[in-house]
């Protein structure tokens, strides 16, 4: 993934936004959303391949200069903690709010207060935005377990550092995830 900013040290946003236009005409980029390039990836069978959600929502967020961090049904399914795959990746951003769909998928950036924005990046972040997905009666001892036996012991220990962002009711499953050997 590639944006023009990208290129403005090999000459002016004029000249770049012209050899990317002519690139993308030959087919040796793929212009994916305005601003948004990639090098199209084949697979034998499957043909030409979508790129990821998680690239396209990056590539935004560094053309705009903002933060982001995946949020409900796709931040428990990043985790592991559902199996539902949903239709659109949701991400909170400090930037603008916006939709941008890309073949079959829709990346939906929703902007959000400075608090849940903190922990932008990190895991705490991350469990923090899936478990508010699942909500506090969803969060079972084997979904616990299951966080126990993905996650590194050194990302959990750092839970504590952002426990003073997550909600009451985390407390416990962020002290419990940190303090325990998997």
């Amino acid at each position: 993934m590639f944006v023009p900013t990208d290129f403005l040290d090999l000459g002016s946003r004029e000249a770049v936004d012209l050899a990317l236009h002519r690139l993308a005409q030959k087919g040796t980029i793929r212009r994916l959303a305005r601003g948004v390039y990639d090098f199209p990836k084949e697979h034998p069978v499957l043909g030409l391949l979508a790129p990821s959600a998680d690239a396209v929502a990056q590539a935004l967020a560094s053309r705009d200069r903002t933060r982001l961090q995946p949020a409900g049904a796709y931040a428990a399914n990043i985790l592991g903690l559902s199996e539902q795959v949903p239709a659109k990746a949701v991400f909170l951003t400090d930037g603008p709010s916006r939709t941008v769909k890309i073949g079959p998928t829709t990346i939906q950036l929703r902007r959000t207060t400075p608090r849940n924005m903190e922990a932008a990046g990190r895991l705490s972040g991350l469990l923090m935005q899936a478990l508010r997905e699942l909500g506090e009666e969803h969060i079972t001892q084997e979904r616990r377990e299951h966080l126990k036996r993905t996650l590194p012991a050194d990302k959990r220990r750092e839970l504590l550092k952002d426990l003073r962002l997550a909600p009451a009711w985390m407390h416990p499953i962020f002290r419990e995830l940190a303090e325990e050997n998997a």
